[in-house]
């Protein structure tokens, strides 16, 4: 049987309407999952009922965490918040976490997984990594590389391509400052900001701050990391 592959969608745009890109559902078809649309989940208690039928979670994209959830006010340069979003993902990510669900983090997914475990993260690139080079591009395709991205060969992430080096999208002006509990660094981009993170122990836990769920058709490469959730999923 398909292992059965969760994804949290999201509700901001007041319309009445749960929204997700469909790269997220396509992707895990294609890597071999049965892949569920999660909604907003408002009673903590219906956590459970959802896991108990899921073999593995992808939180998705999105809108900024607020820095709340890290101690911190924000800057002017946060537009897009939802309170509604960050309660329900944070818990689902907990008793996730503690099932030792395989778990993928996609962009906020992955900013997300860390402030989880208690880390923190740069609210705004250009403000507060003047040096950093570009990665907010505006109108680029999803399935078109930006950067360069250095992969470390102690990873887990790098048996995934077996290379030291790639070439990602990039859709984000936040990213990971100060790393969570139980988590390390599996990536980089060329100006140092963390690219790939993943869990210090033997659980499946990837988090990745570009998006290969846009890429995995046009480079199938990418496809290795929805394959090796599901695998682990099995």
């Amino acid at each position: 049987m398909k292992p059965i592959i969760g994804i949290t969608s999201y509700e901001e745009d007041l319309k009445g309407h749960h929204n997700l890109n469909s790269n997220y559902i396509n992707a895990v078809f294609d890597a071999g999952g049965i892949p569920v649309i999660i909604p907003i989940i408002r009673d903590e208690k219906d956590f459970d009922a959802y896991l108990d039928k899921l073999d593995g979670l992808i939180f998705s994209g999105g809108i900024d965490i607020s820095p709340l959830n890290y101690d911190e006010n924000p800057l002017k340069e946060i537009n897009r918040m939802s309170s509604v979003r960050d309660k329900y993902e944070f818990g689902l990510f907990k008793k996730a976490y503690e099932r030792k669900l395989p778990i993928l983090g996609i962009c906020r997914g992955c900013q997300l997984m860390n402030v989880s475990l208690g880390g923190k993260l740069y609210q705004d690139i250009n403000t507060q990594v003047p040096e950093a080079f570009g990665h907010s591009p505006k109108s680029m395709p999803s399935d078109e590389i930006f950067h360069a991205i250095n992969i470390k060969e102690d990873s887990k992430f790098y048996n995934f391509f077996e290379k030291e080096r790639i070439f990602v999208n990039s859709y984000h002006h936040q990213a990971i400052k100060k790393l969570g509990d139980n988590l390390k660094v599996a990536a980089l981009s060329d100006d140092g900001i963390i690219e790939a993170i993943e869990a210090t122990d033997d659980r499946f836990m990837i988090g990745v701050q570009f998006h290969p769920e846009g890429l995995q058709r046009r480079h199938t490469e990418f496809l290795k990391i929805f394959e090796a959730l599901i695998e682990a999923a099995k």
